[in-house]
Formats: C-alpha cells, sequence, structure tokens
C-alpha cells in the first residue's frame, strides 16, 4: 500500500509517533524526529489499560478475585459506610468507571488535580461522596483507577510496576520504562507511565493475539474478550462504550458520512493530547499514535478517524 497520502494527512497533527503493524508485522512507521523512536514519553491515561491488563493477570493467577467482588474486601472503610451505597461498590464498577462517586475529572469540581494535591490520593477518593448509585453511570474517573493500583498491591504483595515487569514487560521485552507513584509510593493507576512507542505496539499486538506472546499466554483469552466488550455507554461528549478501562467503538458510523465502507469494530486505549492504542482485530491491525502537544487542541482526538482509518479500510 502507497502510504505516501497518509504521511500528507498526519502533517498538520504533527504526531510525535505513527506506527501500524497488521498480523505482527509493521507496515508503516513515522517518527517526527528519528530520536524519538527510542524515546520514553508519557502516555496519560493509556496507563489504565495497562492496568487493566494487571487486574486481568491477577484474576487469572487467582491474587485477585472475581471483577463482582465487592471493592469494600480492599478497603473496609465502604463496607462501614452505611449512610450511603459505597459498600455496593464492585471491582467491575471501578474497571468500568461505575463506582458513583461525585466526581468531575477536570472542570467543575476538578476532582483529579485535587486529588493530586493531597497527601493521600487513596483516602481522598474514598472520602468522595457518591452521587449515582454504583453501577449505573459511567464518569470518568482516574481516582477510581489509582484505588484498582493500591488493590493489586494489597492482592500481589508487590508493587504495581513489579507486577508489570514480572507479567508484561519482560515477556514482551520491555526494558524502559518509567512510572510515576503517590505520596504512598503506589504507582498510578490513571496516568504516570513512560514508553517508547514501539511498546506500546508490542502491547496492542498482545491484545490484537488474545492475551498470547509466543508460547505463552499471557493474559487468558477470556479476560482479554471480556475486558474490550463494551460495557457502558461512554458518557457524553465522549464517543462510543467503555469497557474495563479500554474504549470501544465503529468506524465508520453515521457520524463519517460513507455508508458504503464496510464497519470495522476497534477498542482502543486513550492518553491526554493524543497517546492512542488501536486495535482492529478483525484486520489484524494495531496502530499506535503518540503526541506531546500540550495545548487545547481537538486534533489528537480525530487524528485517528480522519486520517488513519480510510486508509485501514483498504486493508480488509
Amino acid at each position: 500500500m502507497n502510504f505516501s497520502n497518509l504521511i500528507e494527512e498526519l502533517e498538520p497533527a504533527n504526531l510525535v509517533s505513527c506506527l501500524i503493524s497488521q498480523r505482527g508485522q509493521i507496515i508503516f512507521e513515522q517518527y517526527r524526529e528519528p530520536h524519538l523512536a527510542d524515546t520514553v514519553a508519557k502516555i496519560n491515561s493509556c496507563t489504565k489499560s495497562i492496568l487493566s491488563a494487571l487486574c486481568c493477570i491477577a484474576m487469572d493467577k487467582g491474587l485477585l478475585p472475581a471483577p463482582e467482588t465487592p471493592a469494600s474486601v480492599f478497603f473496609p472503610e465502604l463496607a462501614n459506610d452505611i449512610s450511603s451505597h459505597k459498600r455496593e461498590i464492585t471491582l467491575l464498577h471501578l474497571l468500568t468507571m461505575t463506582s458513583g462517586f461525585d466526581w468531575t475529572e477536570f472542570g467543575g469540581q476538578n476532582s483529579f488535580p485535587r486529588m493530586t494535591r493531597t497527601t493521600d490520593w487513596v483516602n481522598f477518593v474514598l472520602d468522595q461522596p457518591l452521587s449515582d448509585l454504583p453501577g449505573t453511570k459511567m464518569s470518568y474517573n482516574s481516582g477510581g483507577s489509582q484505588l484498582l493500583s493500591a488493590i493489586l498491591v494489597q492482592a500481589t504483595g508487590m508493587s504495581v510496576a513489579r507486577f508489570a515487569e514480572l507479567s508484561i514487560f519482560e515477556p514482551l521485552g520491555i526494558e524502559s520504562y518509567t512510572w510515576e507513584q503517590d505520596p504512598q509510593g503506589i504507582h498510578t493507576g490513571g496516568f504516570g507511565l513512560s514508553l517508547r512507542p514501539i511498546d506500546m505496539l508490542k502491547f496492542g499486538q498482545l491484545y490484537l493475539q488474545q492475551g498470547r506472546w509466543g508460547n505463552s499466554q499471557l493474559i487468558s483469552q477470556e479476560l482479554v474478550m471480556r475486558s474490550t466488550q463494551p460495557a457502558i455507554r461512554a458518557e457524553a461528549p465522549r464517543r462510543g462504550s467503555y469497557g474495563w478501562h479500554w474504549w470501544t467503538d465503529i468506524y465508520p458510523d453515521s457520524t463519517d458520512n460513507d455508508s458504503s465502507i464496510p464497519s470495522l469494530n476497534y477498542f482502543n486505549a486513550y492518553g491526554f493530547g493524543g497517546q492512542c492504542i488501536y486495535i482492529l482485530p478483525r484486520i489484524e491491525t494495531v496502530v499506535v499514535l503518540t503526541n506531546d502537544q500540550r495545548k487545547k487542541s481537538k486534533i489528537p482526538l480525530h487524528v485517528f478517524r480522519k486520517s488513519v482509518a480510510p486508509y485501514l479500510v483498504e486493508l480488509d
């Protein structure tokens, strides 16, 4: 395939990188500068999808109980809160952002920045009141991701980063990374991981292969499938649906104004500023986009659907 037009399409976005692989082979690889290929950079909320994988692995190993387990098993104070429905919050609610906590990530209450300015992030999240019954509504919440990270520490008896090294990074050959921590030393569950673009692609390939890497099943096929299925409709103005810390969507749809193209279902990790991992199972394709723009630009949100996806349908 001739990707020269794609290069022109991507130019306005000024991406750090764009990588496309099909059936495990890289078919397009572009970096703004050559050295950026080997530079670890923040993947922001793509960290959440790594966390999802770690939760699945912990469940597979019997270290973490079933997703329907109440979070109060790990945080007894939730069970003691008889004045609300906090005791009903489950691991599944945390994974699907449906815990019901009264939380606005940015804007409104600025819950996320307020959390990061406290001396105990986990306690800050647990202290938030509920605005909805658990399981009824999605509300994007990096605080819930921090609870999951703290739960993993309890369940595995090691740091989240060490568990990631043993269960994902070392098998995939991911050697370069950094990962931020909260004041208690718990690695950040909703953001803060830095990886190279090629290692983001490896992680996407692991999910394309339904959790299998080489001769090893790192994540059970069952949990890969369950965690990447739509669990609840995404809160407006976000599009698509949400799984276990994965977004799910379809291309094209009515907003793309082209009903003649066979639709492609995909799931993806998305981080602020345009850090993305897209997995398209039907065409056996993984796409990684990274950016370093910190301005309030909407371009990164549209790069995949407006510039990349039209080329991918030709791979079908």
